[in-house]
């Protein structure tokens, strides 16, 4: 009998967690990619050159994939996840000190800005591991899936709130960046009652895995290329969105262009907890859906110069992102066991974002070589072939995680 009440129990705790870091991520989210539309112009209004300000973005996003190396790393040695949660959630701080700092001039703004980068990638591999294990007993499908839920709708309210305290402020930078601490305070105390509620639960299973670390075994590795090759054949969004900028120019409705990328934005959302539920359902093998599909966007956008293609481009586009951020980051805690989880993840998130930088920069000399679209189809279809095959090989040696 107690076993039948312990079990609902572990599940109102577990979902309690899973919610709880949502919640703190979608206060985030409202922060700092609220922020992430007007940093640029904030750049130049201080008197950066538009390649000042083109390197700063470049180089903020190098350093939030290729840091989750080190971040996973040092998690793993020093089972300090919570700490490193604390940390570098507590670096988004950078985003609404623009407003107050913003007598220290250009170089301490760059500062700023690069450092809630670094928080991010400082954070992200201890959270993810934290999410695998309290899924344990609902699913880490459904887990990752509400968490990408509840980040997306703060990366859907914070842009909308920039937007409006920009418009009501007559476009006053300091003040909009300054009143981007009632978020960041609300995702503290958020952040607090988690760590409250389900810290000593982690704490506990961790005491349960074994002491020594476990190498990532070459299945990990194999799925990992798989997703590198999956996003590399991907077709960045951007250029959707320059596209269609391109024919909607001549009309003059360019404003349409921000509605595009909002339905990317609104596919991906419901698409991740759906398919996280899937994912728990069938298991890994409904990785090979998301793969086959990224090649549609990309045929889409290349085969038609009209602009109904590229709505129907961003709706592929939006589920796969969907399920990358959900149902790929939960496979992981099927690959790995819990001792080298946080590694696992710092390595994946690199890799993830490596395959994006490729996939921008291969689609761009591509396009900027006028290359026939038989051959840009038949490389968005070779790698993902390519990616599910590999993909299929890993789950073939797939093993149950510690």
């Amino acid at each position: 009998m107690s076993g039948e009440k312990s079990k609902p129990d572990s599940h109102r705790a577990a979902y309690l967690g899973i919610l709880s870091l949502g919640i703190v991520s979608l206060m985030g989210d409202i922060v700092y990619e609220g922020s992430r539309g007007i940093i640029p112009d904030y750049l130049t209004f201080l008197g950066a050159a538009l390649t000042l300000v083109s390197l700063v973005g470049g180089l903020g996003e190098f350093l939030g994939y290729a840091m989750r190396l080190l971040g996973g790393y040092l998690a793993d040695t020093t089972r300090a996840y919570w700490a490193f949660i604390f940390l570098g959630y507590g670096l988004i701080i950078a985003i609404p000190l623009l407003g107050p700092l913003h007598l220290l001039g250009l170089g301490m703004t760059i500062v700023l800005v690069m450092l809630e980068r670094i928080g991010k990638a400082i954070r992200s591999p201890s959270r993810d591991t934290v999410l695998s294990i309290i899924s344990k007993d609902v699913g880490a499908g459904k887990a990752f899936g509400l968490h990408e839920l509840l980040d997306q709708t703060g990366a859907i309210i914070g842009p909308a709130m920039v937007a409006t305290l920009m418009l009501i402020s007559a476009n006053n930078y300091i003040l909009t960046f300054t009143f981007l601490f009632v978020p960041f305070f609300i995702l503290l105390i958020v952040l607090a009652y988690t760590y409250k509620g389900i810290g000593s639960r982690v704490a506990v299973i961790e005491k349960q895995r074994v002491k020594v670390k476990s190498a990532l075994g070459k299945n990990f590795y194999i799925y990992t290329l798989a997703v590198l090759l999956n996003t590399m054949g991907l077709i960045p969004y951007m250029i959707i969105l320059a596209k269609a900028s391109n024919i909607l120019q001549p009309y003059g409705e360019q404003w349409i262009v921000p509605l595009i990328y909002m339905l990317i934005q609104g596919i991906d959302a419901p698409a991740a907890l759906i398919f996280g539920y899937v994912y728990d359902k069938i298991g890994i093998k409904i990785l090979a859906a998301p793969f086959l599909i990224s090649i549609v966007p990309s045929l889409l956008t290349f085969s038609s110069n009209e602009l109904s293609s590229l709505w129907v481009s961003a709706v592929f586009f939006g589920l796969v992102l969907g399920m990358q951020e959900s149902i790929y980051r939960a496979a992981v805690s099927d690959f790995t066991p819990i001792s080298s989880r946080g590694t696992a993840y710092g390595i994946f998130n690199t890799i993830y974002g490596v395959g994006f930088l490729a996939s921008g920069s291969l689609y761009g000399l591509l396009i900027a070589l006028n290359v026939p679209f038989a051959f840009l189809a038949c490389y968005a279809v070779a790698t993902q072939i390519l990616a599910a095959f590999l993909l299929l090989r890993s789950i073939a040696g797939i093993k149950p995680s510690n």
